[in-house]
């Protein structure tokens, strides 16, 4: 198939009118929860809202943390779940839902070893920040993670013939007497209206970061910030949720993401492996003010209190070697080239000497280890010697919601007095916890295959337990 593979939805004439478990949402988690579903002999169709698949996704940029894998192994990194979920926990301010962030630490590395059965391999490793170890997976080639996963998905989807809707929108959730949740009210492509049965609803709707009313609700404050996600990220599961009785939590949680590109009317999100293969930030005197490889929040923080609100990011031809994406933001036209550090400033209209100052005192940061300015201590394993040298102009945008659903670690949804909503199962960034205040990167697309996968063993758990 190579990469000519196109995907078809299915057409609107085949859907059915009952299936045992209706998966909303078509990005990783949705994607992942009918696999693992239809694999223990369920039938499963996935509707999707939008006309394109994948949701925010495709949107992914840098990897999926795991600990103790044997790619680690192979590459001679010795690591261990209680650090990933140590580092992951105090990079949450330590409000993550413990036992949610438990299951996710001690099941990233089955979920890698799962994508690898489907031919999904990630092999190549980086880092992001807030992580000590190279634990951020991806794939050999270091496409970008998101992309990638949605296509090699579609490609299990369309072997196992699993049945995926295009602009189909879920108005509600059905319940019978007995409050159990038994189908969902569908809006079709020609807005006619239909019900659909099934045994189990997975809520894989992703969050809100698109959506101003939501985020006007709970963060006045970011209600004018520019966001990195997809316009179909409007917290309609949410929504779909509270009506049928479920708990929201921690909504005020939002991440904003330090390294967004945001001068043209597109929005793009530049990858935390940027920095994470050895970029460095500077302001507009081409000074560094930051380590740039501390947890999202407090870069982020560093950037908004400059006086300019933005820096740049600096790097050259060695890091942009490791970063395929980097390829892509030239193409769009977001990259600045100068042949040497002077010429870079230039363009930029820095102060030469100082970038070129800023630029030799880390590379003799990176030749002693120690970076004595701001105490970075990872994404350090290159100089930036190697021409031509790199700008990106970025600044924060909303990039992640922390809140949500409230689940337990089996992703059953949970009601106000932490009953158990029968039928209905959450999973990915729809729900709630796993985070705490900040969520550090390369940790959603793995919550995307842990807990889309534990959605979809549960489901079938269900079913047995019913019939």
């Amino acid at each position: 198939m190579g990469d000519k593979f196109v995907f078809e939805p299915t057409s609107i004439e085949k859907l059915q009118s009952k299936y045992d478990v209706i998966v909303i949402g078509s990005g990783s988690t949705g994607l992942v929860s009918a696999i693992q579903a239809h694999e223990l002999g369920l039938k499963p169709v996935i509707l999707e809202k939008m006309d394109k698949i994948g949701g925010n996704t495709n949107r992914a940029s840098s990897g999926m943390n795991a600990a103790e894998t044997n790619v680690q192994f192979q590459h001679g990194v010795i690591d261990n779940f209680e650090d990933f979920y140590c580092e992951t926990y105090r990079g949450g301010g330590k409000m993550n839902d413990q036992d949610l962030l438990s299951y996710f630490a001690s099941h990233a590395a089955l979920a890698i070893d799962w994508l690898a059965e489907h031919d999904i391999r990630l092999d190549d490793l980086t880092i992001t920040g807030g992580m000590s170890k190279m634990r951020t997976h991806r794939p050999a080639s270091m496409a970008p993670i998101g992309a990638f996963l949605i296509k090699n998905l579609l490609k299990v989807i369309q072997q196992q013939n699993i049945p995926l809707f295009t602009k189909v929108k879920v108005t509600s959730l059905k319940k019978n007497d007995r409050d159990e949740i038994v189908g969902a009210a569908l809006q079709l492509p020609d807005g006619s209206k239909r019900d659909l049965d099934s045994q189990v609803v997975i809520l894989a709707t992703g969050g809100f970061g698109a959506s101003k009313n939501i985020i006007k609700k709970y963060r006045p404050d970011l209600s004018e910030y520019k966001t990195t996600n997809q316009p179909g990220a409007t917290g309609d599961g949410l929504e779909l949720a509270e009506k049928a009785g479920a708990e929201l939590v921690q909504m005020n949680l939002i991440q904003v993401h330090p390294t967004v590109q945001q001068d043209n009317p597109h929005t793009y999100l530049i990858g935390e492996a940027v920095r994470g293969e050895g970029a460095i930030l500077v302001d507009d005197q081409g000074k560094r003010f930051v380590n740039e490889l501390g947890t999202r929040k407090i870069v982020s923080n560093s950037i908004v209190n400059l006086p300019e609100k933005s820096a740049y990011l600096i790097f050259d031809q060695s890091v942009r070697n490791r970063v395929k994406a980097i390829e892509f933001y030239d193409h769009i036209g977001l990259v600045v080239t100068g042949k040497t550090v002077r010429e870079l400033a230039e363009k930029l209209d820095s102060d030469p000497k100082s970038l070129i100052q800023t630029v030799n005192d880390w590379n003799n940061a990176v030749a002693s280890k120690q970076d004595n300015q701001f105490g970075r201590t990872t994404g350090m394993d290159r100089q930036l010697i190697e021409k031509p040298f790199f700008a990106i102009h970025i600044a924060p945008a909303v990039h992640y919601t922390m809140g949500g659903i409230h689940i337990d670690k089996k992703t059953h949804v949970l009601d106000g007095n932490g009953n158990i909503i029968q039928g209905l199962f959450a999973a990915g960034e729809v729900a709630g916890g796993l985070h705490g205040n900040n969520r550090v990167g390369g940790n959603s697309i793995a919550e995307t295959v842990v807990f889309g996968r534990q959605a979809g063993q549960q489901s079938a758990e269900h079913l047995l337990e019913k019939n």
